[in-house]
């Protein structure tokens, strides 16, 4: 009877970690964020132009992995702590995801509070 228990909660275990494990693996890290938008730098800095069509597939490719809440909150504070290292052009940089024909649920700025981003 207890060998058939063990097996019970061992089965429950599995299913479980199989269950939690596709979504854990496809969480967006600060890695995802940051080579998602590195061939966006050069417009973040200056403003200039229109941002490069890597750019925009970047931005693309990020806004769809970031899927939940969770991801997005990721993604807003990835992208706020960025900012932080590095000068850019506020203007330039909250205006990339229209510019790339992306609609995001939060402004990119350093004054974000990211927890309120679903």
């Amino acid at each position: 009877m207890a060998c058939f228990e063990i097996r019970a909660i061992t089965a429950a275990a599995v299913v479980i970690l199989l269950l939690t494990a596709p979504h854990a693996a496809n969480a967006v890290t600060c890695g995802d964020v940051t080579s998602s938008v590195a061939p966006c730098m050069a417009y973040a800095r200056s403003g200039q132009g229109s941002p490069s069509a890597g750019c925009c597939s970047g931005i693309k490719s990020l806004n769809s992995k970031a899927a939940t809440g969770t991801d997005r909150q990721t993604v807003c504070n990835c992208l706020k702590n960025l900012a932080k290292s590095m000068t850019f052009n506020s203007g330039a940089v909250s205006g990339l995801p229209g510019k790339c024909g992306v609609s995001i649920p939060f402004a990119i700025s350093t004054s974000t509070d990211c927890s309120k981003v679903h």
